[in-house]
């Protein structure tokens, strides 16, 4: 992977080098292209060279291109008709303005400065808000002129002039009521500040007033909170069983090999099955404090447990391999537990060719892992990978001249 990064980088960087070379031995006879209007000027660096003497390095500064008489009327004219929608704001119609107006000091993209005035300035100031205390029902008529100025010659202006006429805000009956409440309560306040407590107004239109003070929702907010994180607590720990029960199984899966070895060993030096299950819980006792608690051990110490309390050998086996919930554990109880009542031939073999088994398929099981550690891997290094050539590429064509 890495050598394929390499490569790559080597051949981006020979193709970038060629192509560097072949556009500096290029005379530049057309000329250079200008920045479209309004994006601004921009510096290039170049190399003159005066008839066959050296190049030297120069650095020229390219203005943006500037529109031509009739360019200019043009973009005046689009940007006129842009303002008769952008003025309006939320409004639907010059002819009945209720909300504030957006008087814009400029478009987009467009090097045009536009600058307002008013003729009723105690309506609505320059920047389009209205001043409502002032607005009649009738309507106020409001004449707005904006100057449009092109930015880079200020003498090359264009006039923008409009009509508004300006209502206050349609209230609805519910709205006019509480603004009716509040400007009582104002009124109130105003009058006896100097007073311990404002006395809130009894009465509207003849209609009796109740004040209440709002409900807080803390607590709500506080239950949902608790109700969220005990459904979270209870996820966590239902994970947490599920990576314990699959780090179990992993664990047993991984002792396996080594309790069939242990057995084979122990029946193979004429023990019985049952002085050998002993002697192998035994040692484990003897290293518990040094490899820590093992799973599959602990079952078979449980199920010597079982033998001492009067549950027969034979079922005590059979329950071991159901407590560890494995197939391979469920077989071996079975066997051994056929042992014991069928009296099975030729037992030894058999769990010398079960140890076989399970050692090779534990080999097999590293070597997946490992794989699956490999292909983990290559997520990050793909990314490295991306990163690096970021840093080499972006900059390199950054400086590339067309």
């Amino acid at each position: 992977m890495t050598l394929l990064a390499v490569i790559l980088m080597l051949v981006l960087g020979a193709a970038l080098l060629v192509t560097d070379f072949i556009n500096s031995r290029k005379a530049l006879e057309g000329g250079i292209v200008r920045n479209s209007y309004g994006v601004g000027s921009r510096t290039e660096e170049l190399e003159v060279r005066e008839g066959e003497g050296r190049r030297e390095k120069i650095e020229v500064q390219i203005s943006e291109r500037a529109y031509s008489g009739d360019e200019l009327q043009s973009m005046f004219q689009r940007c006129i008709v842009k303002l008769d929608r952008i003025i309006l704001g939320e409004n639907k119609s010059l002819d009945h303005i209720e909300s504030d107006m957006n008087l814009i000091t400029g478009i987009p993209e467009v090097p045009v400065e536009i600058s307002w005035e008013l003729d009723r300035y105690d309506v609505m100031n320059v920047y389009g808000k209205l001043q409502e205390e002032e607005l009649k029902k009738e309507g106020t008529l409001v004449t707005l002129t904006g100057t449009l100025t092109y930015s880079e010659a200020p003498g090359e202006q264009a006039l923008y002039e409009c009509r508004a006429m300006v209502f206050p805000k349609t209230l609805k009956e519910k709205e006019q009521k509480v603004g009716e409440i509040q400007r009582i309560i104002a009124e109130t306040d105003k009058k006896t500040q100097t007073e311990e407590r404002l006395v809130l107004p009894y009465e509207l239109a003849g209609t009796p007033l109740f004040f209440f003070p709002s409900m807080d929702n803390r607590g709500a907010v506080l239950i949902a909170m608790a109700v969220l994180t005990g459904i979270l607590l209870i996820a966590l720990e239902k994970q947490n069983q599920e990576k314990e029960m699959a780090r179990r199984r992993a664990q047993m899966q991984r002792d396996y090999p080594e309790i069939i070895s242990k057995l084979t060993l122990l029946l193979g030096a004429g023990m019985t099955v049952k002085r050998a299950w002993r002697k192998i819980v035994m040692d484990y006792e003897e290293e518990k404090d040094i490899w820590g608690i093992r799973y599959a051990y602990e079952e078979m110490r449980q199920g010597c447990n079982e033998m001492e309390s009067g549950i027969t050998e034979a079922e005590s086996y059979e329950r071991f391999g159901r407590r560890c919930g494995m197939q391979i554990y469920v077989k071996l109880g079975a066997l051994l537990s056929q042992n014991l009542r069928k009296g099975a031939k030729g037992m030894n073999q058999i769990l010398k060719t079960e140890a076989s088994q399970a050692f090779e398929e534990r080999k097999a099981r590293a070597r997946r892992l490992g794989e699956e550690a490999g292909t983990k891997l290559l997520a990050p290094m793909f990314l490295m990978l991306a990163v690096v050539l970021v840093i080499v590429i972006v900059p390199a064509f950054m400086s590339v001249q067309m």
